[in-house]
């Protein structure tokens, strides 16, 4: 039986540490960094050195956001880090910033996204920022980031063995 868990939080409220923990018996874990190579961005290499520097040497790493076939396919458990910058990631490969009514390729992904992750056979962890709880953005294009994410967030949450908060380091069960 496959144990799907999704942990929620805004940013640096220790979700990547809270999925780390969860896995940390596992002697082989394939780490999914969605993030991309930012190149010659010093702060995002110093997130991404302290992000490797904290997992086990034994942990795999795959730099992607193609999520599907990972999750389609048998190996050790996933921890997918992080589901909003997979979003980010997929609106800008579909150009949505430049014409919003592309929003319905995000959607299709995100559907297709949700499936694979209901039918995986592997344990999987994904990490993914909260960001509805704030101000309603100004812009058109940063509205539609926001329900996306949003609806992401509450596909992957229902399709979830468990679903985990966390805020200023603790974790708490989503029941």
């Amino acid at each position: 039986m496959p144990d799907r868990t999704l942990i929620l939080g805004g940013a640096r409220s220790g979700k990547s540490v809270a999925a780390e923990r969860l896995l940390s018996a596992e002697p082989d874990v394939l780490y999914v960094a969605t993030g991309g190579n930012d190149s010659g961005d010093a702060e995002w290499a110093d997130r991404v050195a302290k992000h490797q520097a904290r997992r086990p040497a034994s942990w795999g790493l795959a730099e992607t956001i193609d999520l599907v076939p990972l999750l389609e396919s048998s190996g050790p458990p996933l921890l997918i880090d992080c589901l909003t910058l997979w979003l980010s990631r997929t609106m800008d490969n579909v150009d949505v910033w430049s014409d919003l009514d592309r929003a319905g390729l995000v959607e299709q992904a995100i559907a297709g996204l949700a499936d694979a992750w209901s039918a995986t056979a592997r344990r999987v962890v994904a990490v993914s920022n909260d960001v509805g709880s704030g101000i309603v953005p100004a812009d058109p294009g940063t509205r539609l980031f926001r329900d996306l994410m949003g609806r992401l967030n509450t596909t992957i949450s229902l399709a979830s063995d468990q679903v985990l908060w966390t805020v200023a380091g603790r974790t708490l069960p989503l029941t």
